[in-house]
């Protein structure tokens, strides 16, 4: 009776989180351990379709670099980086798109339909979703890489209104059609802005934002905007976590009313952070 007393409690913390949620667009970057490890993802992908079923618009947009070095290396292609970027000749670029809107892609959409979903899988090719232009990084040209110009969201208006679950490849295209691959950080918190997204969702390898990497107990719970860049001026937050929050703040001058950054490698850590007190992420606010 205590585990079935425990488990009502559960039930009646998250009924007021049912009711804020109930129709509200949540956008989900994802990313990182949670796409590779299978365990992991089984789990979070089952979490997924359990929002839909009880009336919340999940959308995802993945990213795929792991799979896209893999495919690079098998090809035998060389690799060259320049400030920190991968440069994207032609060649690369239809490795890219290869493996994030086929492989990549179809493979989320198949698990989401295993566990019970009806999903879809598109890039943001698909009904000009995305329209971009080159991204060059203190003025170097490195191929095909863009950043988010322009964002066409009826294809996804549409499809979710079918109640199908949407699955979005980080790909674009410029006005010549040339396609250009996106950081999907970035393409995620551009896409829940557009669509006006309740919250947008960044699974990480992270608990979230620390204080201290090696302290667990210096995990930030709720963060503004000012509080998190007087952090990142103080050199309290660096690293990877710095463009991470960008895209979050991002989004949110792009109306989106809160973003949380979740570990997205332990087991139902994103229903934890949106349905409970506690949380289980940090949780970024204007």
């Amino acid at each position: 009776m205590l585990e079935f007393n425990q488990k009502a409690e559960i039930i009646a913390e998250i009924l007021p989180h049912l009711q804020r949620y109930r129709g509200a667009t949540i956008v989900i970057k994802y990313g990182g351990s949670a796409m590779v490890d299978p365990n992991v993802r089984f789990t979070l992908l089952r979490d997924v379709v359990l929002m839909k079923y009880i009336g919340i618009n999940p959308i995802i947009v993945h990213g795929g670099g792991p799979e896209i070095n893999q495919m690079i290396d098998k090809l035998n292609m060389e690799t060259k980086k320049v400030e920190g970027y991968r440069v994207t000749d032609s060649a690369t670029m239809e490795v890219v798109e290869m493996v994030l809107s086929g492989s990549t892609n179809k493979s989320i959409v198949r698990d989401l339909n295993l566990s019970g979903g009806n999903a879809v899988g598109i890039s943001g090719k698909d009904g000009n979703l995305l329209k971009v232009e080159k991204f060059m990084p203190n003025g170097h040209d490195i191929g095909f890489v863009g950043k988010v110009r322009k964002i066409n969201p009826k294809i996804v208006s549409d499809i979710c209104a079918d109640g199908y679950l949407l699955v979005i490849a980080p790909i674009g295209t410029d006005e010549e059609g040339e396609s250009y691959n996106l950081n999907a950080d970035t393409a995620a918190a551009a896409i829940a802005g557009a669509l006006n997204a309740d919250k947008f969702v960044m699974l990480t390898d992270v608990p979230g934002v620390m204080k201290d990497m090696n302290d667990p107990d210096s995990l930030v719970s709720t963060l503004t905007i000012t509080e998190a860049r007087e952090l990142m001026r103080e050199g309290i937050i660096s690293g990877g976590m710095i463009p991470k929050l960008e895209a979050c703040f991002d989004a949110i001058d792009r109306g989106v009313l809160g973003c949380h950054i979740v570990d997205g490698r332990h087991p139902h850590a994103l229903l934890l952070e949106l349905f409970t007190d506690a949380g289980a992420g940090t949780l970024v606010l204007p």
